[in-house]
């Protein structure tokens, strides 16, 4: 904003004094109204007078565009994104579920929708979003949407699944999970989200099957984060440790010993009772193996 400045010569200094005392002089009753003297001294009050209405004209002038410059340089978020195409809006709400700003994504894939409505996969991301901003109900209603428009859409199952399995319905995640493996079978996070569905109803064999299967196509396949699924969600110590027992048994079959032992280890300090370690015949190809000794000590002969 700019600031006016005012610079005054020693003359003008004692001009402008005198003008103000005489003008004093006259409203304290000191000069006839009808003299000379008086006549010229309206002359600078009304000059004065129209200077002063002209500063304060140009401030609300100035106000005013100060006013409609801030409004230029905020714009309507929402008029914005109505501006933007359906890819645009698409790469927009990728960015920001990348970064987790989940709200900002919702916002994007929303509008998104608004200019495609039956996108599968745009309903899907948007369904992501919202699981991870934990609106669950919300995430669910477009998942469904999702596999509405395409009955073929794995991913839309699997995420689906992904919903009931946060709120516990195991029944309606393990079905969720089931179409998405049937849809595509060579996809390790379907059986790994399946799998973990059966062990939380204590199916362990069935849990085990998945596990193994998912290792057999990636094996790193457990140790991967993927916004597509999700991990096994053990809510006790005693079932983590079970579980663990569990996986340990399961790299034993697969013939990853470091894996095995691993398991065994985590299992052990979650309070899982060693009992069965030369019992079980997953294990009988370390019992050589000073390391199992280490975590499970032999049964005196």
């Amino acid at each position: 904003m700019y600031r006016i400045r005012s610079g005054r010569s020693v003359a003008g200094e004692a001009i402008a004094r005198d003008t103000w005392v005489r003008f004093g002089e006259q409203i304290a009753g000191q000069v006839d109204p009808s003299s000379n003297e008086a006549m010229q001294l309206r002359e600078p009050r009304q000059i004065m007078r129209t200077f002063l209405w002209t500063l304060i004209l140009a401030a609300m002038v100035v106000a005013s565009a100060g006013t409609s410059a801030g409004r230029s340089d905020s714009p309507d978020p929402q008029a914005k994104m109505d501006a933007m195409s359906v890819a645009d809006l698409e790469r927009a709400g990728d960015q920001a579920r990348a970064t987790k700003d989940y709200d900002q994504a919702i916002s994007y894939f929303q509008a998104a929708l608004r200019k495609d409505k039956k996108n599968p996969q745009l309903l899907n991301k948007l369904g992501l979003s919202q699981l991870k901003a934990t609106k669950l109900e919300e995430a669910r209603a477009s998942f469904e949407k999702a596999v509405k428009r395409d009955s073929k859409y794995a991913d839309g199952f699997n995420n689906l699944g992904a919903v009931f399995f946060v709120q516990r319905n195991l029944g309606a995640a393990t079905r969720n999970f089931k179409k998405a493996v049937a849809l595509n079978e060579t996809k390790p996070v379907y059986h790994i989200n399946l799998g973990a569905a059966w062990f939380g109803q204590n199916k362990l064999d069935r849990a085990m099957a998945e596990y193994a299967r998912a290792l057999q196509l990636d094996p790193e396949a457990l140790n991967h984060n993927s916004n597509a699924g999700i991990s096994a969600q053990i809510s006790t110590t005693e079932e983590r440790a079970r579980y663990d027992y569990m996986m340990a048994k399961l790299y034993a079959r697969l013939g990853n010993a470091e894996e095995c032992l691993r398991c065994l280890k985590k299992a052990k300090e979650g309070g899982y009772r060693m009992n069965n370690v030369y019992k079980d015949e997953e294990f009988s190809r370390l019992y050589q193996d000073p390391r199992l000794a280490e975590i499970a000590p032999p049964p005196a002969k």
